[in-house]
């Protein structure tokens, strides 16, 4: 089955071996899920880079961000009786759950789009404090008037919550702390207020009753958010069953606000789809794709780190070409072009 994304030739744009680790310690696992957006005449990408330590056979190591702020090594035996290792993503150990790897983001940028570099004055953003000590991860960068916001996960032993950041220069950087607490993640926030307000799609998990559903919240100041409402639900039997989330920040159309959104089944396998909200009241959901606008069938796509996986938080609009960059099997940074009016001629109504 074919999908409506043209994939860029030269793809994987980015892979580990593209990248220097952090420090000397660890070693880069996976480049994730890059947040996009222009400044100063490129094209960048904030990239989620994933490392850990070399591994042992008998042993697992994962790093952490300990009390003051620097890398901590874990090292635990395979055969420890409080070890579960069976996900290559999560381990849990005295009913615990750690990450395998530890996130941070890192901007690399480009003249054409295609082939990105890392310029050396550049820094990384990393996590800080208690609330982001297994990393940050799978960051949206909205535009709003002249600030670059920046909405990512922020991932500790107290749970997976949206923290915020915001830039005018990509040098300097505010922390407004944790906009949404856990469990809660997927948030993109619109590039334009809507009758004065901040809004913004977000995904909180409720795996007892309810589900791993998108949310509309708004807000006067993009910081304080309120009047949540479940505006999108996986749909039993197709290809987003398991969960939903929402993609990059939503894209004005004359038909309304379209989103590029991801959803997984019980396979964890990972696809991406679009949704259509009203211009003046978001919370409308106007009209939703059936099948997939892509889903993974390159090898790079199909094989890496979490195989079967395409996902994106970062796209360029330029008219109608769409250019969404993308993970792929959890390991690989990569592009596709989309035409918007395809996209939108997609959609069936509600």
């Amino acid at each position: 089955m074919s999908d409506i994304a043209r994939r860029f030739p030269e793809n994987p744009l980015l892979m580990p071996k593209d990248l220097q680790s952090s420090t000397s310690d660890l070693q880069i696992i996976s480049l994730l899920n890059p947040g996009a957006f222009f400044f100063e005449q490129k094209i960048w990408l904030l990239v989620r880079v994933a490392e850990s330590i070399a591994q042992k056979e008998g042993v697992i190591f994962f790093p952490v961000i300990n009390a003051l702020g620097k890398v901590e090594i874990i090292e635990l035996p395979l055969n420890d009786p409080d070890l579960i290792a069976t996900d290559a993503r999560v381990v849990t150990y005295k009913g615990l759950d750690y990450l395998t790897t530890l996130s941070h983001l890192r901007l690399v940028c480009s003249d054409d789009g295609i082939h990105f570099y890392e310029p050396e004055s550049s820094s990384l953003l990393m996590g800080s404090g208690i609330l982001e000590q297994f990393g940050i991860e799978d960051c949206r960068v909205s535009k709003i008037e002249d600030t670059f916001y920046l909405t990512y996960t922020a991932v500790s032993e107290n749970g997976v919550g949206v923290g915020l950041r915001t830039t005018k220069d990509w040098k300097n950087f505010e922390s407004k702390g944790m906009i949404l607490p856990p469990h809660n993640k997927d948030c993109a926030l619109f590039e334009e207020k809507i009758n004065g307000k901040f809004y913004a799609l977000h995904r909180p998990s409720s795996p007892q009753i309810g589900g791993n559903f998108i949310w509309l919240a708004e807000s006067p100041d993009g910081i304080y958010w309120g009047n949540h409402k479940c505006i999108i639900k996986s749909r039993p039997g197709l290809w987003d069953s398991a969960r939903v989330g929402a993609g990059a920040a939503p894209i004005k159309t004359d038909q309304g606000w379209l989103e590029i959104y991801h959803g997984a089944n019980a396979e964890h396998q990972y696809c991406l789809g679009a949704f259509l909200m009203d211009l003046n009241d978001p919370s409308i959901i106007i009209s939703r794709t059936i099948e997939p606008i892509m889903m993974p069938q390159e090898n790079y796509e199909l094989s890496g780190f979490f195989g079967y996986v395409v996902f994106t938080n970062g796209h360029i609009v330029e008219g109608d070409k769409l250019t969404v960059y993308y993970g792929a099997a959890d390991e690989f940074v990569c592009g596709a072009h989309f035409s918007i009016r395809e996209i939108l001629s997609a959609l069936q109504p509600l």
